[in-house]
């Protein structure tokens, strides 16, 4: 059967450099881009939310990540209470606060 597949010689390797330095300039050039376009706007975001947490007052009007808008009565170290209607309130984890309102938006919807 050995007359059907023909024999095949490794021949040796050219002499000559194994790289030129070429891809480095791709990878640096990558992790630049990965940088820009995904790290830093991420931190950005994240630092933003921290200081928006943690910024937190009795009377804010705020957001939740689930679409629930209402004035913040209590605020305790993981946990803030919001006021969504009258005499109708909710806990919720300081982290599922998505942004704060301009005073006055909640009688205006």
């Amino acid at each position: 059967m050995s007359f059907l597949i023909p024999a095949a010689y490794a021949q040796e390797a050219a002499a000559g450099p194994a790289g030129t330095g070429f891809e480095w300039v791709f990878l640096v050039g990558f992790l630049i881009i990965f940088y820009l376009m995904i790290w830093r706007p991420q931190a950005k975001r994240a630092k933003e939310h921290k200081n928006l947490v943690a910024g937190l007052q009795k009377g804010d009007e705020v957001v939740t990540s689930g679409g629930i808008a209402g004035k913040v009565t209590k605020v305790a170290d993981d946990f803030v209470v919001i006021e969504v209607s009258d005499n109708v309130e909710l806990k919720f984890q300081k982290v599922a606060i998505a942004a704060t309102l301009p005073k006055g938006t909640l009688k205006a919807i």
